[in-house]
């Protein structure tokens, strides 16, 4: 079996940190450089590796020796992770995903591109995730659901089995889904919301939040 192709990242924060550092520890890949755009580029190296501006990434590590991987957060709706992924496409790289070792999955799980699947996740039978998808720590994807592309999921969340969640879409920390659900397209559902019906795209779910006391702690009797 031939050695897998070394990586180049885009992005040059804390999640391309983490990217490079799953891919060295848990996949064998050796990452040559970070990726940015060149107007953004301000620095030399990141984390000990080269930065080199998007602009000329192919001509120091060309797309023949090495594969891409685009490590960047939801914003705007993953719309920009999904334009990097195009930039990197357009200049001749293969898209890398990640899926953690520590991950349940079954036979016949194949993630589209750039997917991101760290640690704890299980992922049942029979579940199709898009491209360009992140799954942060710790969820649980029921049997027979659909992830489409670009999506982000936080780390905790619940969907469970026959659901569906519409591309660029962002789910927050310990949100539930129950069976049979459908997200549509470019919905928000914020941290700790239980959908329990289909929501049409564009769908905004703020999610529960706490109010503090106006006691302090130390006047709490029962702690």
């Amino acid at each position: 079996m031939s050695q897998a192709k070394h990586i180049v990242i885009f992005g040059a924060g804390q999640i391309a940190e983490l990217a490079a550092f799953y891919f060295e520890h848990d996949s064998g890949r050796s990452v040559q450089a970070f990726v940015v755009d060149g107007e953004f580029k301000k620095e030399d190296s990141f984390q000990g590796r080269p930065v080199v501006a998007l602009e000329e990434v192919d001509r120091e590590w060309p797309a023949a020796d090495c594969d891409a991987f685009v490590a960047v957060s939801y914003s705007k709706l993953n719309s920009v992770r999904a334009d990097k992924v195009q930039a990197m496409r357009a200049r001749g790289y293969a898209l890398a995903s990640y899926v953690s070792s520590r991950a349940t999955t079954f036979p016949g799980f194949a993630p589209g591109e750039n997917a991101f699947i760290l640690e704890d996740n299980t992922i049942q039978p029979f579940v199709r995730i898009g491209a360009n998808v992140t799954l942060w720590s710790g969820n649980h994807i029921g049997h027979h659901s659909v992830i489409e592309d670009d999506v982000f999921i936080a780390s905790h969340v619940v969907v469970s089995g026959n659901c569906r969640i519409g591309a660029r879409s962002f789910i927050g920390v310990n949100a539930t889904l129950r069976d049979g659900v459908t997200v549509g397209a470019r919905s928000v559902i914020g941290m700790g919301a239980a959908i329990t019906a289909d929501c049409p795209e564009e769908s905004v779910f703020p999610g529960p939040k706490s109010e503090a006391a106006k006691i302090p702690s130390s006047k709490l009797r029962s702690i």
